[in-house]
């Protein structure tokens, strides 16, 4: 049986975790979750790789929510590179998923996305495992997790 990880912060305003839950149980079955929330986002590298290690996980969503100031950018910046060498390290998918607060223009458009962005990443984390040939026929179409799809661009 697969293991999907989901990582998510006491940081973020919304409870990303439960709605990448909530979206991955409608998506079948031949699975197991295992939650690991920590503080904040600098913190997800390390829960990625322990769901990795000590659970056996064979995917991982990092979910979390930085705050407006460039200080959270940067925060969230390191914290991708974290992604980056656990990725590497494992061999293994760590689908990062940030809503930055400053992304929506009030609290029910961020929290909207936060719950559309969590969902939409939980649906590639299981076709990663499960169903790689529905994201390839979606390649090259602008696809937009949490947002309206950009759709492609016409080749001539």
């Amino acid at each position: 049986m697969k293991k999907i990880g989901i990582a998510d912060t006491t940081f973020a305003r919304c409870d990303m975790g439960n709605s990448a839950i909530n979206q991955l149980k409608e998506q079948g079955t031949g699975f197991t979750i295992i939650r690991y929330t920590v503080p904040g986002i600098k913190d997800l590298p390390v829960a990625a790789k322990k769901l990795f290690e000590e659970k056996e996980c064979d995917i991982v969503l990092a979910l979390g929510m930085p705050g407006p100031e460039d200080i959270d950018k940067q925060s969230a910046l390191v914290a991708d590179y974290g992604f980056q060498q656990v990725q590497l390290a494992t061999n293994k998918h760590v689908l990062g998923v940030f809503v930055y607060e400053d992304e929506a223009k009030d609290k029910k458009e961020l929290a909207r996305l936060a719950d559309r962005r969590s969902r939409e990443h939980a649906v590639n984390a299981f076709n990663l495992l499960f169903h790689p040939e529905k994201l390839t026929m979606k390649a090259g179409t602008g696809q937009r997790e949490g947002f309206e799809d950009a759709g492609p661009l016409e080749v001539r």
